[in-house]
Parts: structure tokens; sequence; C-alpha cells
């Protein structure tokens, strides 16, 4: 019996007849297959930024920060400025007392640590002085309006003078209260002819007290004003 042995020139005709096999970049023949996990986590991390750009990145925000706090200094600036502005409008108009500017600073919303800095530096400018204003009263209310000691201290209370400037101030009042009370009423006297005597004494009594003079100045007042009529005590009927 007769056996034919098959040739192996089959294969190689047909590998004639294939196309010649193009390797992807990275794979060599005989290199295992790996899945995409594999391959992803072989791959280096694009997102991982690398030293120059996180010194950029930081450098970046330093410049943002600083920005805002030169900005905020600005603003800062600003509202000082404008606070500054204001105190010297109102010192335009009349002087002020220490208090009072205070209490305008804070109307304009201004810190606390930026008002008193300004206050400081309008008391060394001379804007702002107590003893003046001082005087001003007493020229105003004493002199000019006949008040007496008690009514010059309440209107520098009132404009809330430093106790001690007021004080120093009051110390050097003149001691003629008693001369200033009389002669008030002597001339009050002449728009009282119509009373009597009790009514007379009780409104001069009350126009000196409201003028700030003391007890014992309005009673001898308001006897050398009753005397002063040269007629002593009579009693109108009406």
């Amino acid at each position: 019996m007769v056996h034919f042995e098959p040739k192996n020139d089959a294969a190689p005709q047909a590998d004639a007849g294939l196309a010649p096999v193009t390797y992807l970049p990275g794979a060599a023949p005989g290199m295992k297959r790996r899945s995409p996990l594999q391959a992803a986590a072989a791959e280096p991390d694009a997102a991982e930024p690398d030293a120059a750009e996180t010194d950029a990145d930081a450098d970046a925000d330093a410049e943002v920060d600083a920005d805002y706090e030169t900005d905020a200094d600005a603003d800062a600036f600003d509202q000082r400025e404008r606070a500054e502005k204001v105190l010297l409008h109102r010192l335009r108009g009349r002087s002020l007392s220490t208090v009072e500017a205070l209490l305008v600073l804070n109307g304009t919303g201004v810190d606390s640590g930026e008002a008193s800095e300004i206050i400081e530096k309008f008391i060394q400018l001379q804007y702002l002085d107590e003893a003046k204003l001082a005087d001003q009263i007493i020229h105003s209310h004493n002199v000019r309006k006949g008040l007496g000691r008690t009514g010059v201290e309440a209107e520098m209370r009132r404009r809330k003078l430093d106790p001690s400037v007021m004080m120093d101030k009051l110390e050097e009042l003149p001691d003629d209260e008693a001369e200033r009370a009389i002669d008030l009423a002597t001339k009050r006297m002449g728009q009282m002819e119509r009373f009597d005597d009790q009514t007379i004494d009780r409104r001069l009594t009350g126009f000196l007290m409201r003028k700030g003079y003391s007890s014992a100045a309005v009673r001898l007042a308001v006897k050398a004003a009753m005397d002063s009529r040269g007629g002593g005590s009579r009693v109108r009927f009406r």
C-alpha cells in the first residue's frame, strides 16, 4: 500500500499571499497584550503639575492677594480722607470740642483707631482747641448774654468740654457776678412797673436764676432792683 506524505510547501505559499505585519510604536513581536487599565496606569499622569507650574500658580495667587490688599488700603485711605473733609467742613461753621469732633467722625463710618488719629492730628494743627472754645463760650454767654457762672458752666458741659479745661476757664471769670445780676435786674425792672411787689420779686428771681446766677447774687440783685424804684413797696390794684 502506498502512502502519500503531505508537503509543507503550502504554508509558505499561504504566507506569501498576506501583507507584512506592521507593529504600533512601543510594540514588538512576542509582547503580551495589556488591558486598557494596565496601559493607562503605565502612562505618566498628564494632570499632575510639575514644580514649575506649581510655583507659577503660587506666584499668581500671591499677586492677587497683593492686589486685594492694595485695593483695601486704598479704600481705607479714601474713607479717612473723606472723614477729614467732613470734619473740616463742620469746623468751618463753628468750633468743636474733642468729643463733638469724635461724634462727627463716628458718623462717617471711619473706625475708632483712625478717628483717634485724626483727632490727634487736628489738635496738633490747632484745628481743635478746647481752651479757645471755652473763651468763646465765656464771651458769648457771660459777656454778651449776661449769664452767670452757673449758666456758663452749663453751656460748657453741654458742649462736652474737657472738665479740667472747663474748671480752669471758670476760675478766670471776674468776681463781679453780684454786680452783673444787679445790672440785669435793674434793667428788667423797667418792664415790670405794672406788677405788684410780690409778682416783681417772683419774676425777677426766676429770670436771674435762669441766667445762671447764684442764689446769693439773685437775692442781692432783686433787693437792689426793688429799692431802685425809690418808692419802696407798693401794691397796684387793677
